[in-house]
């Protein structure tokens, strides 16, 4: 669908919303649709919920779900969401199918340089626990952008830095005379009175120094072992664990993913021994093909910024973006997997690789079951 076809489906939509007295207002001659901005998400976006507001004497965001319980209903649109005060943000079916073929084709390598960049950069720091964890996560995320990187800290670090931690130093002392490309990393440290971080063991220790940004003193506590919800470390394990248990099931029921469109036709409608499949399907797809899109961008910025907070963030977003939509991969009842259940599968497992390269990057195993 081009664009041109996309402006005239939005107008048919916002016929039938006069045509079926929703709205009360002169159908435009046109309207634009455009990539999508900051904070929007799918293929393209219009504000003709905006601009129809004021005339039909209703909020924007009314406008907007009028018509957008109308497009998702289009041939050839996948998925509609409403975004900020009243945005129609739109993805084209299939139009994931792409960038999902991309992930599964390079596993936890998605995101990372085709080759050596030449660039070479030298990380040193102090010898405290969480400025040479933060040294080892940014020189991991740093070599999977292409770049060639040496580590130094002060002295040689505790035993249980290296042995528990996964902590892996290149040199130890301080360089006599600092090359231009050097970078101090000068995380705020931990706290005198905090839980010695190995305490934790590996990943949960990792994290409780990662997931904070560098200006914030990290809370090392039982909290990060603790397996619920509350914790981000449990989510992003748990969501990756998950996706893995789908491709299990998947199996069992004898089918398997294949990237294509997640929709079927009467998704919104139709039940299946009484229940009906969540529209949230909708709402959940889209946003999450989006952040997986967005992973190379965020390592990229990591590695620029010294900064695996960042990345840490980002798999906790696609985590909580990726739960609720695993709900719908399955198939219910006495339903048969279809192509839309092979789709969903693989973008489920698109998710996964992205979650399980990420904490890669950052140190942390990430179990297939959890």
């Amino acid at each position: 669908m081009t664009p041109v076809e996309l402006s005239r489906t939005v107008l048919r939509a916002v016929r039938r919303a006069v045509d079926d007295g929703e709205l009360d207002v002169v159908v435009p001659g046109r309207t634009d649709v455009t990539p999508p901005g900051p904070g929007g998400c799918g293929d393209y976006a219009t504000n003709v919920a905006l601009q129809l507001a004021r005339p039909a004497r209703q909020p924007p965001l009314r406008v907007a779900e009028i018509l957008r319980q109308r497009l998702v209903r289009s041939d050839g649109i996948g998925d509609v969401v409403v975004t900020g005060p009243g945005f129609l943000n739109i993805s084209l079916r299939g139009s994931g199918d792409a960038l999902v073929r991309e992930i599964l084709r390079l596993g936890q390598r998605y995101g990372h340089a085709d080759r050596p960049t030449g660039q070479l950069v030298r990380l040193h720091a102090p010898r405290e626990v969480r400025a040479v964890v933060v040294m080892d996560a940014v020189a991991r995320i740093l070599r999977s952008q292409g770049a060639l990187v040496r580590t130094s800290c002060a002295a040689r670090p505790e035993p249980a830095w290296t042995d528990i931690l996964g902590v892996e130093v290149d040199a130890y002392g301080t360089p006599e005379a600092p090359a231009p490309l050097d970078v101090n990393v000068r995380p705020v440290p931990v706290g005198l009175d905090a839980l010695a971080p190995d305490a934790l063991g590996r990943d949960a220790a990792r994290w409780a120094l990662l997931h904070p940004a560098p200006h914030d003193r990290p809370r090392i506590t039982a909290d990060h072992l603790v397996q619920r919800e509350s914790n981000p470390l449990f989510r992003v394990r748990y969501a990756h664990a998950r996706t893995r248990a789908l491709s299990r099931n998947a199996a069992d029921l004898g089918f398997h993913a294949e990237p294509g469109d997640v929709h079927q036709r009467g998704d919104t409608e139709t039940a299946v021994q009484g229940t009906a499949v969540p529209e949230t399907l909708v709402h959940h797809a889209t946003p999450l093909r989006t952040l997986l899109a967005d992973h190379p961008r965020v390592l990229q910025a990591a590695a620029a910024h010294h900064a695996p907070d960042r990345l840490a963030r980002h798999l906790v977003t696609v985590a909580d973006a990726v739960l609720p939509f695993l709900a719908v991969v399955l198939p219910r009842g006495a339903e048969k997997p279809s192509a839309a259940h092979r789709a969903r599968l693989a973008l489920a497992e698109a998710a996964g690789a992205v979650l399980a390269g990420g904490l890669s990057l950052l140190g942390i195993d990430a179990p297939e079951h959890l």
